[in-house]
C-alpha cells in the first residue's frame, strides 16, 4: 500500500502523459513487441492506447532521434530493417556495455534485489518451456535489466537501453530453429549461469555469463535469420 500523507492522501501520479507515452513505446521496441519493417502510425498507437495522437507524435520524434524508428514519408513511421553488418555492431557494443552494468551491479545487488532477479530468471525460464516467443522477449528484457538497473551508472544504462531500442525488435528471431521447441532456446541462454555467479559477488564471472548469453544468441540469430538489406 502507497504511503499516506499527514491528511490521509495519496499521491497524485506526476507523470506527464505524453512521458508515459513514449516509456511505454521504449518498453515495447526493447522486449521485441514490435518487428523489423513494421509500419507505425500515430493513430492507431493512439486508440491502443487510449490518448491522442499529440503524445504518440511526440515519442516518434524522440524515438527517430535515437535511430530507433525511421520516418516515412506518409507521416508514419518504421521499425527499422537493419543489416547483419549493423546487428553484429550493436552486438559488439552490447556485450561491453552490459558486461560492465553486470560486473558493477555485482557489487551492489542486496538481498531484496537478489530475490527480484532470481524470480526473473525463473519467469524467464517458465516462459521458454511454455512455448511462448512475445512473453520469452519481456521476460528477457525483465531479467537483464533487473541486473542493470543496480550499476550505479545512469548515463551506462541509457546507452543500454538506446542500443536495446535499436536491436529488441530483431531479437524475435531467436526463435527460429525452434518452432516447435521454445524450450531449447535454454541451450543458447545463460541467465541462470549470470544469477549463480551473482549469488557467489564474482563479478568477472557474472559479465562472462551476460557476454556468452548475448553472443551466443547473436550468434544464433546470425545464423538462422534471412537479413534484408536496409533501405536508404
Amino acid at each position: 500500500m502507497a504511503d499516506k500523507t499527514q491528511f490521509g492522501l495519496t499521491a497524485v501520479d506526476s507523470v506527464p502523459l505524453h512521458e508515459k507515452v513514449y516509456l511505454e513505446l521504449v518498453r515495447a521496441l526493447m522486449s521485441g513487441q514490435f518487428v523489423p519493417g513494421q509500419k507505425l502510425t500515430s493513430r492507431k498507437l493512439a486508440k491502443e492506447l487510449g490518448t491522442s495522437d499529440m503524445p504518440v507524435r511526440s515519442a516518434f520524434m524522440r524515438l527517430q532521434a535515437l535511430r530507433a524508428l525511421s520516418p516515412m514519408p506518409n507521416g508514419s513511421v518504421e521499425v527499422p530493417i537493419i543489416s547483419a553488418e549493423r546487428f553484429s555492431q550493436l552486438t559488439a557494443v552490447r556485450t561491453i556495455l552490459e558486461g560492465s552494468a553486470t560486473e558493477l551491479a555485482t557489487k551492489r545487488i542486496n538481498g531484496n534485489n537478489l530475490r527480484t532477479i532470481r524470480r526473473h530468471c525463473t519467469d524467464l525460464t517458465l516462459a521458454a518451456r511454455k512455448g511462448d516467443i512475445d512473453d520469452y522477449l519481456r521476460k528477457n528484457h525483465d531479467f537483464k535489466f533487473s541486473i542493470y538497473r543496480h550499476c550505479g551508472n545512469e548515463q551506462m544504462i541509457f546507452l543500454i537501453e538506446t542500443v536495446w531500442m535499436q536491436v529488441g525488435p530483431f531479437l524475435r528471431n531467436l526463435a527460429m530453429g525452434f518452432e516447435d521447441d521454445l524450450a531449447s532456446i535454454l541451450d543458447i541462454d545463460f541467465h541462470e549461469e549470470v544469477v549463480a555467479a551473482i549469488e557467489a559477488q564474482d563479478g568477472e564471472r557474472a559479465r562472462a555469463a551476460i557476454m556468452r548469453d548475448i553472443d551466443e544468441g547473436a550468434a544464433h540469430i546470425l545464423q538462422q535469420a534471412r537479413f534484408l538489406k536496409a533501405r536508404g
